[in-house]
């Protein structure tokens, strides 16, 4: 079986699935901007046997696109992941032109280089909701982009010039667009695990906008089961959405967290102001995937937080004196 290229290998998600694939005997070329983080923090590391069928390069696709393109060629790859991008929403309206940069610019010269390669079989493009902005109702994979921020407008243009790749080319590309994920070994500035941090170590969490935001939160092990599916059996071109049915307020959320570790919520959370341009809500509609592609999520929300906590448990120790909080990185 050749290697599969993962870019973005040090994210939560890129991270998680690679130790999915790694667990299935893939071997795998891992491709990030930064250096390893510790190993609580990258789930490939967890098995020792499995992680010796990874080979791991920083590389940034700012600044490093041809030897990306090199691997590609001298593993004859045919499936890459691609699962780096800036991606905090927030932040992005300081300083817009670095997402810009990274998440259309250099990921649309990535894909001109990607299509001019024989021997690669398929694209698995990690997308994001947020292209859609404040919707009502059901999304189903042809809603059309209405982004509210600037990540969300970086995404949506390299999403929109891939598409026009495969109907130029037939650039052989397949989207995912994931809801809320969450699990062991993501970063300490998300929701779910920060919670859990905050309650053990007694600080005071922030509640922007009092948490009324709706969301659904599909744990990682979903997720990285429904892109193998997309990957290997998915129509080129297509859009698939990866989503639970259950839908949760934050504040919900952070309360079923709190009654979970027998903590008060009231003396955890402080209410401050909502984000700028935050969506109240998306609710992604994942039947095509379940219909096309026998895939269910198998995870549920209790049992997933569940495992958060013990993760965060077991190596609290390492985990509380790392940032708590997001660093951004051009």
């Amino acid at each position: 079986m050749k290697p599969v290229l993962v870019i973005g290998s040090n994210s939560f998600s890129g991270a998680y699935f690679i130790s999915s694939l790694l667990d299935k005997s893939y071997e795998v070329i891992a491709v990030s901007r930064s250096a390893e983080q510790i190993k609580p923090l990258l789930p490939y590391r967890w098995n020792d046997q499995s992680y010796s069928k990874l080979q791991f390069h920083q590389l940034d696709i700012n600044n490093d696109l041809e030897k990306i393109i090199a691997l590609v060629k001298k593993h004859k790859i045919e499936y890459v992941f691609n699962f780096a991008a800036q991606s905090m929403v927030g932040q992005s309206w300081i300083t817009p032109e670095d997402w810009f940069i990274t998440n259309t610019v250099s990921t649309i010269k990535l894909h001109d280089k990607l299509r001019n390669i024989d021997h690669l079989t398929r694209y698995i493009h990690i997308s994001t909701p947020e292209v859609y902005g404040n919707c009502s109702g059901i999304i189903t994979e042809n809603t059309q982009y209405n982004p509210s921020t600037p990540y969300a407008v970086s995404r949506a243009a390299a999403d929109m010039s891939l598409a026009t790749f495969y109907n130029a080319y037939n650039f052989p590309v397949v989207f995912t667009r994931a809801a809320n994920v969450y699990g062991e070994g993501q970063q300490l500035y998300r929701i779910i695990p920060r919670t859990i941090l905050f309650i053990l170590l007694n600080k005071k969490l922030a509640l922007h906008g009092g948490g009324n935001s709706t969301r659904s939160f599909i744990h990682m092990q979903d997720v990285s089961d429904a892109t193998l599916k997309i990957a290997l059996n998915g129509v080129n071109g297509e859009i698939y959405h990866i989503s639970t049915d259950e839908m949760i307020t934050v504040r919900s959320l952070v309360e079923k967290i709190c009654s979970m570790m027998s903590f008060n919520f009231h003396e955890l959370c402080e209410i401050t102001d909502e984000r700028l341009g935050k969506d109240n809500a998306y609710t992604l509609s994942s039947n095509k995937i379940k219909q096309q592609l026998n895939w269910h999520d198998e995870v549920s929300l209790e049992n997933g937080i569940s495992r958060t906590i013990n993760w965060i448990k077991n190596n609290i120790d390492e985990l509380k004196n790392t940032h708590f909080d997001y660093i951004h990185k051009k």
